[in-house]
């Protein structure tokens, strides 16, 4: 099963169209799809996309999905840990996470903004189940 299309290199305009707020998430914070589609009604397909999160940006509680999900930071600071949680950890620009689906993260933000690289993807239907935790 295909479940991106076929792109060549292309610029991507960073600042035009094609970003919107994915549900549940504040307006400061914003996605642009790469590539693919990703039906979480079905658990099927797969994504590519870049999150940003402008200064002071903040989700307000941790996520849980059923899907893969890799995460690349290409540039900016990214805080684990809400703005009132007691324990924060911040990342900077070079670090990358891998989830299975079921595992607990956030929630997220950011003092100076960020751009992310996500990966998203449920595991091919043909292919023996293995569950990792």
């Amino acid at each position: 099963m295909q479940t991106k299309e076929h792109k060549e290199f292309h610029s991507v305009d960073m600042e035009g169209e094609g970003w919107h707020s994915p549900p549940g998430y504040p307006p400061e914070i914003e996605q642009k799809i790469l590539s693919g589609s990703l039906d979480e009604e079905n658990m099927m397909g797969s994504r590519t996309r870049l999150l940003r999160f402008k200064p002071s940006a903040y989700t307000a509680i941790a996520f849980v999905h059923d899907y893969w999900e890799e995460v690349y930071l290409i540039s900016g600071d990214l805080i684990v840990g809400g703005p009132d949680a007691q324990h924060q950890t911040t990342f900077l620009s070079n670090t990358y996470a891998c989830r299975p689906p079921g595992v607990r993260h956030g929630p997220f933000g950011s003092e100076t903004g960020c751009l992310l690289l996500e990966f998203h993807y449920y595991p091919d239907p043909s292919s023996p189940k293995k569950h990792v935790r």
